[in-house]
């Protein structure tokens, strides 16, 4: 039997991920030709949309994402930590190194889980919670050249003394992931990281996307 469904919500939903792949904004009639309904009905769904901060319009009146849709979306955070971290644990024990996920929120790139490993004499402190540019770091810099289609070669990004002196990060982004902007990754103290090292890391990237399909 087949579940049944709101049409409302379902149009309301359809609305927010058209207006989420779009950073120009749509206007009323565009949005009644993208779903296939009159402009009553689009004008009703913004409306309601509206009152709970979910879309906004702009003086020439066309519809964009609200910021309502930045409080729910740090709701995910905790989601997204609780998935990844048998995948980072395992990393961080197998290299003797601090491992980390990182997700974007909004210009910067955000730590939202890290793990360390329980063997290593030293290693790298790296505190969740931690912000940096998307172009600085291994975590920034894989999640941009996944922006923008292009998968770092050998799989992930490498850098140096970006974020902190005298240590070495790579990171591999999350692939696949619907509504996730996000990178695997370690540091280390090390003048480079070993290519093994940066293959476990692209490994640990694909496990965490898998658990989060």
């Amino acid at each position: 039997m087949t579940a049944e469904t709101s049409q409302t919500l379902d149009r309301g939903l359809r609305v927010l991920k058209l207006l989420a792949d779009t950073d120009h904004g749509l206007t009323v009639t565009e949005l009644s030709n993208k779903l296939g309904v009159n402009r009553t009905v689009v004008y009703r769904l913004l409306a309601t949309l509206e009152q709970h901060a979910l879309v906004r319009r702009d003086m020439g009146g066309r519809a964009r994402v609200g910021l309502g849709v930045l409080r729910l979306g740090r709701q995910v955070h905790p989601l997204v930590r609780e998935a990844a971290l048998p995948a980072l644990r395992s990393l961080a024990e197998d290299i003797g190194a601090t491992a980390h996920l990182t997700l974007v929120d909004g210009s910067e790139a955000l730590a939202v889980a890290v793990v360390e490993p329980t063997w290593t004499d030293y290693h790298v402190a790296y505190r969740t919670g931690f912000r940096h540019p998307l172009d600085r770091g291994a975590a920034g810099r894989a999640i941009l050249a996944a922006r923008q289609g292009v998968v770092p070669d050998p799989g992930y990004a490498f850098t140096h003394g970006e974020l902190e002196a005298g240590a070495s990060g790579a990171a591999a982004p999350l692939l696949g992931v619907t509504g996730v902007e996000g990178s695997v990754g370690v540091v280390m103290l090390a003048d480079s990281v070993p290519e093994r090292v940066g293959m476990r890391v692209v490994e640990a990237a694909k496990e965490v996307a898998e658990a989060l399909r």
